[in-house]
C-alpha cells in the first residue's frame, strides 16, 4: 500500500491509471476508522480498478475547537487496517498542503446550509464542501464513496458535483450499524459505558416512527412518542429530528407514502453528538 503525502507524489500515479485506463475509486475519511468505513472500501475494491482511501482530519468542517482537538487520532491503526484490507494506496496531506493559508472562499450551499445539520452547526458543510472540492482536484476518481449515515453531508456532496461540473459518479453506501443498532461513527468511542448501553435507543425510536407511519399513525404523533420515550431516560439533550426529502432535505410535516423520505435526528449523550437517520420509502 502506497503512503503519498502531497498532490506531486499523487499525480504521476493518477496519469498512469489514465494511460491504462482504470477506474479510481475514492473514500475520503479523517480516520478513526471502523467497519462502516471498511464498508465504503469493499465498496471501492469490488466497483474500481485501483482503490485510495484519504486520511485527514479537516478543521474547517468543526464548530468547536474541542470537537475538533478531542477528534480519536488512531491512524498507525487505520494504516494496518487499509492495508489488510488490500487498499492500494492512502493519501495522508498535512493541513499545510492543504491550506498552505486560511482560506478565503466561502461555500453557502442554499438550503442544505440553513436547515438541520447546516443549522446548528452554521459553517460546517461550507467546511466540508471546502476539503472535498479540494480531494476531488487533486485525486480526480472515477467514483467517490460516501455513507448514507451522514445523509445531509451526501445531500451536499451531490450538489457539489452538479454546480461544479465533476465528472465523478457518487457511490452512497448502506449505513453500518453494531449488533443493537447503533450506527457506527468515530464518536462512539467517546461514550461511556452507561451512555454506550442506552445509545440504541435513536435508532429502536426511528424504526418506531417509521412502523407507526407506514401504518397510517400522523408524523405529529409519531414524533411526540418518540419524544417521550426520549425524555423519559433523561440522558438525551434532543437537537432536532425531521422528516425530509433524501436529496433536497424539504422538510415534511406530514408523510406521503408516495414519495422518498427519511428520518434525520442529532441529540446529544453527555458531551457527544450523535447523528442518525432511517429511509421511509
Amino acid at each position: 500500500m502506497k503512503r503519498i503525502y502531497t498532490e506531486a507524489e499523487w499525480r504521476p500515479l493518477w496519469l498512469g491509471l489514465v494511460q491504462e485506463n482504470k477506474s479510481l475509486g475514492f473514500v475520503p475519511t479523517m480516520g478513526a476508522l471502523h467497519q462502516g468505513h471498511m464498508d465504503l472500501v469493499e465498496e471501492s475494491l469490488s466497483q474500481t480498478d485501483y482503490t485510495l482511501v484519504s486520511i485527514f482530519v479537516n478543521p474547517t468542517q468543526f464548530n468547536s475547537h474541542e470537537d475538533f482537538q478531542n477528534y480519536p487520532n488512531t491512524l498507525e491503526a487505520d494504516l494496518a487496517l487499509l492495508e489488510a484490507q488490500g487498499v492500494d494506496a492512502v493519501f495522508l496531506p498535512s493541513t499545510e498542503t492543504l491550506y498552505p493559508s486560511p482560506p478565503q472562499l466561502s461555500i453557502d450551499f442554499g438550503h442544505l446550509s440553513r436547515v438541520l445539520e447546516g443549522k446548528f452547526r452554521p459553517g460546517h458543510f461550507h467546511g466540508v464542501g471546502l476539503i472535498v472540492a479540494k480531494l476531488f482536484h487533486i485525486i480526480r476518481p472515477t467514483v467517490a464513496f460516501f455513507g448514507q449515515k451522514d445523509l445531509q453531508q451526501v445531500a451536499v456532496v451531490r450538489r457539489l458535483l452538479h454546480d461544479l461540473s465533476f465528472n465523478i459518479d457518487l457511490e452512497v453506501v448502506t449505513t453500518r450499524r453494531e449488533k443493537d443498532g447503533l450506527a457506527m461513527s468515530s464518536r462512539n468511542l467517546r461514550l461511556d459505558p452507561q451512555e454506550r448501553a442506552v445509545a440504541p435507543l435513536l435508532y429502536s425510536g426511528m424504526q418506531e416512527i417509521k412502523q407507526h407511519l407506514l401504518s397510517g399513525v400522523s408524523w405529529k404523533e409519531a414524533k411526540a412518542s418518540f419524544l417521550r420515550r426520549l425524555e423519559s431516560e433523561k440522558q438525551f439533550q434532543m437537537e432536532y429530528i425531521a422528516l425530509v426529502h433524501p436529496e433536497t432535505f424539504e422538510i415534511f410535516e406530514i408523510f406521503s407514502p408516495l414519495g422518498s423520505s427519511s428520518i434525520c435526528l442529532a441529540a446529544y449523550l453527555g458531551k457527544i453528538r450523535l447523528i442518525d437517520n432511517l429511509p421511509i420509502i
